[in-house]
């Protein structure tokens, strides 16, 4: 019976967890229809609520968002949009870091969450798994004589959440796993490791030959 139950358990749990991150997902994604004045939504147009209609809108939004801001006109509203928050205090501050941080986490030219690395954290001979968000700049870098680089060392189960480290680059070890391999590896705790690749067996293969 034991078997059966933790069997079950590891059918169930993975779904449920899925069905239930998706649904808050979708849940807050349909919280968008608000924004829209009150006799323009589904329930006065149709009588009753329509799943998915606030998940579609959405993506709907952020698609025409795209679409117009890639032509000359529109970049040049969202540039004037900028200047105005730029001369707000407060909404400033808020709106220049969050930019700078989706900025370089979501370009496709930026190099932040690209490289997964082994580094001793948080003594020396214990090692964990760190994702490479790029070099120190600004005055910390004018403290900083060697080659060092920044890390977002991720905490387990939640990998929202961690620490920021500034480390020599000697002192780390590029994985040869890709950023999701990584994450999984983390999530799981260290249970779902990733498959070592074809590179990696003849890099380990040279190093010992």
């Amino acid at each position: 019976m034991r078997k059966y139950f933790v069997t079950g358990l590891l059918i169930l749990v993975p779904l449920v967890i899925t069905v239930w991150v998706i649904s808050m997902i979708v849940g807050t994604l349909d919280q968008s229809l608000l924004l829209l004045p009150p006799a323009w939504r589904p329930e006065a147009l149709v009588g009753f609520h329509v799943p998915l209609l606030g998940t579609i809108f959405t993506l709907l939004i952020i698609f025409v968002t795209g679409l117009v801001t890639r032509n000359f006109i529109g970049n040049q509203v969202v540039l004037a949009w900028e200047r105005i928050l730029t001369r707000i205090p407060v909404v400033n501050s808020i709106y220049s870091s969050v930019k700078q941080v989706s900025d370089t986490l979501l370009s496709s030219s930026g190099n932040a969450f690209r490289t997964a690395v082994l580094v001793e954290y948080p003594r020396q001979g214990s090692w964990t798994i760190a994702f490479v968000t790029g070099v120190p700049g600004g005055d910390v870098a004018n403290h900083l004589a060697d080659d060092f680089i920044s890390l977002y060392v991720p905490t387990t189960p939640n990998p929202t959440s961690g620490f920021f480290l500034m480390v020599p680059r000697a002192q780390t070890i590029e994985l040869a796993m890709t950023v999701d391999e990584a994450l999984k590896y983390i999530v799981s705790m260290g249970v779902v490791a990733p498959a070592v690749s074809k590179k990696a067996e003849l890099e380990l293969a040279n190093a010992e030959g």
